[in-house]
């Protein structure tokens, strides 16, 4: 039961980022290029720096099934869980000169809403259990003592779309140098 529940599994502990160098690029092209992509992947940018050679994102809700046009959902694992939990996503990128090219760094941090139960200590307490939601209208109301105690948990670092992210980067990089040649 075990190894189906995943405790089985290799755990990793430390979290590592995934790293791309891109030949004859500079910082500033590399993190326009980034920006540019995180923009059409529907991260809103929280910080810019190119002094420091840092972008970081605002956290993204995970994609649900229906969002065919989102693509921070990069397995059908990371799918189904963004459709079971309240999933969101943030994404680190540091940049770096290193002999004549660029080194990004790239860290997609994951995050799940952990809600506590709610406590029903009497029969007639028995109703709050159950939301007020009609077929139309979800609705979700929480206790102060629910709401004081809700957060968000940090998961694995979501590595595949690390990777996803770093190789669009490459390719918009690619295709502004076809576009200054031309």
């Amino acid at each position: 039961m075990a190894f189906l529940a995943g405790c089985a599994g290799p755990q990793r502990l430390v979290p590592r980022a995934e790293v791309a160098c891109i030949a004859d690029a500079n910082i500033v092209d590399a993190m326009s290029a980034a920006r540019t992509i995180l923009g059409r992947m529907y991260f809103a940018i929280e910080k810019a720096d190119p002094n420091a050679g840092l972008i970081r994102t605002e956290p993204l809700p995970g994609a649900q099934f229906f969002e065919l046009w989102r693509s921070d959902n990069v397995s059908f694992r990371d799918t189904a869980e963004a459709n079971l939990h309240a999933m969101r996503r943030s994404v680190e990128l540091h940049f770096r000169p290193n002999q004549g090219q660029v080194s990004i760094d790239c860290t997609v941090r994951v995050q799940r809403l952990s809600l506590p139960e709610q406590d029903v200590s009497s029969v007639s307490q028995a109703y709050l259990i159950h939301s007020r939601s009609t077929p139309d209208l979800q609705t979700f109301s929480l206790t102060p003592q629910q709401r004081a105690a809700m957060a968000w948990i940090d998961v694995e670092d979501d590595q595949p779309l690390a990777v996803e992210i770093l190789k669009r980067i490459r390719q918009r990089i690619m295709q502004q140098r076809e576009e200054e040649a031309s």
